[in-house]
């Protein structure tokens, strides 16, 4: 579904400052693998334990019974706000046999039973081995279409009046909610940078100019995540795409309906061209195609590199190995041209119905019960990333990225990319074309025809 980017930018950074934040994070795609909660690839660390007061109890019209499973992935944000919000919700419900699925390989474990026709009753997308289109086209999720258009949560608010993102539209059904809502950008470090008289990167320019500096001085310019390539594609590759399709973002969305002419478009090669001329002035770390997020994002830390992208739950999922006085400084895209907007690729973790699920009355209540006011704070507090719900942002806590964040998202200038998600078929093998890019073993236009070779498999 396509949505005004002015008011998607509001309602993200309002939903970025409900309470104050100790982080952020999320990842839209299913992409890449996770070996323990703090070794995931997506979203953040675990934040403080939060104190907030719970919701009060769903006044359910029919007395909730059975067991009800609720699937969820541990990664970057941690678990912290799934225990909280499942010990709420059974107390809520105590004739209710509440189970948990959760885990760093959840999704993993349970693909069987997906495949099966015997799913956990709720499911939240996140993590690798998900993917929200890929699971509406096998016919796995509920659709939501008819009662999420009056569906209102335990505060009586509707649901989609308080979203920040709307849902995803598939042939106009919904079957999947966004939970989380973030941005993909670029970071680096603010105190490094002035102190070393290096330039913030307004656009692709800039960047280049500082780059030059940085590798003047020792430092690798640019590492990004190999292991996990949708980590540049979502920062670098496709805001690019966008800035050189005149600001129009409708192209990424042509990619992901497997439209061949969209791949084959002027504005994808232009934007794989920037990728090339960052890696043939030696800015990429050579150490970037074999490693992880935490690899990557720890050299980083250690200032051997100086810019990386990523979401913006970074700083929170490394809160433990930020040294003293590094101040993340963020912008949502580098590949404009001077004067040129900013592009941010918004991305999103999202919740859903099983289609073959049980107990499909206690999962509708516990959708109206986790998309309340109150859970979305317990949220932001226990997870340190923004809630898809909106909120006030006059009083704001907030780290200096987020705020960073907020300042670009609020600018009526911004091209707010709404949540886009590609065939997964096709995904991997953008990420795979991109990381062969990178260390030049093709071309631009090699990579183009490797990914219209998948597209027109799976049309």
């Amino acid at each position: 579904m396509v949505i005004n980017k002015k008011m998607a930018a509001l309602g993200l950074a309002a939903a970025m400052t409900i309470v104050p934040l100790a982080g952020c994070g999320s990842n839209n795609n299913s992409s890449g693998a996770s070996e323990s909660p703090s070794t995931s690839p997506s979203p953040s660390a675990s934040a403080p334990a939060s104190e907030s007061a719970s919701p009060s109890p769903s006044e359910s019209a029919v007395k909730l019974t059975g067991d009800f499973e609720i699937q969820y992935f541990v990664g970057g944000y941690g678990d912290k706000w799934w225990k909280k919000v499942i010990a709420d919700f059974a107390a809520a419900n105590p004739g209710l046999n509440v189970k948990e699925s959760g885990g760093p390989k959840i999704n993993e474990q349970n693909k069987p039973r997906w495949i099966g026709g015997n799913p956990p009753d709720f499911v939240y997308i996140d993590g690798p081995n998900l993917n929200d289109r890929q699971m509406v086209e096998d016919g796995q999720l509920e659709d939501l279409t008819d009662w999420l258009k009056d569906a209102k949560n335990i505060d009586g608010d509707k649901i989609l009046d308080i979203l920040a993102q709307q849902p995803q539209q598939y042939d106009g059904k919904i079957y999947n909610i966004p939970l989380v809502l973030n941005s993909w950008g670029v970071f680096w470090d603010k105190a490094l940078f002035s102190e070393k008289g290096y330039g913030e990167p307004t656009d692709f320019q800039s960047f280049l100019g500082t780059a030059e500096k940085v590798k003047a001085d020792g430092i690798t310019p640019f590492i990004h995540t190999g292991k996990y390539p949708y980590y540049i594609n979502g920062a670098i590759l496709y805001p690019a795409i966008v800035s050189n399709n005149n600001d129009d973002y409708t192209v990424l969305q042509d990619m992901a309906a497997n439209k061949v002419e969209a791949y084959q478009s002027p504005a994808v090669l232009a934007a794989l061209n920037q990728i090339v001329e960052l890696r043939d002035k030696g800015f990429i770390d050579k150490a970037s195609i074999q490693i992880n997020h935490t690899d990557s994002q720890m050299l980083f830390l250690q200032h051997k590199d100086a810019f990386i992208p990523n979401g913006l739950w970074l700083p929170n999922e490394m809160a433990k190995d930020v040294p003293n006085g590094f101040d993340f400084g963020f912008i949502p895209s580098i590949t404009q041209k001077p004067g040129g907007k900013v592009v941010a690729n918004t991305s999103t973790a999202t919740v859903a119905i099983a289609k073959n699920g049980k107990n499909k009355e206690a999962a509708k209540a516990f959708l109206q019960f986790v998309f309340s006011k109150a859970q979305a704070s317990q949220w932001a507090e226990l997870s340190g990333a923004p809630s898809n719900i909106k909120g006030d942002i006059s009083s704001s806590n907030a780290p200096s990225f987020v705020k960073d964040a907020a300042k670009y998202l609020t600018d009526p200038n911004t091209i707010v990319i709404p949540t886009i998600t590609f065939n997964a078929d096709v995904d991997t093998e953008m990420q795979n074309a991109t990381d062969a890019l990178t260390i030049g073993k093709i071309t631009p236009e090699e990579w183009v025809k490797r990914v219209v070779a998948v597209v027109e498999k799976v049309k």
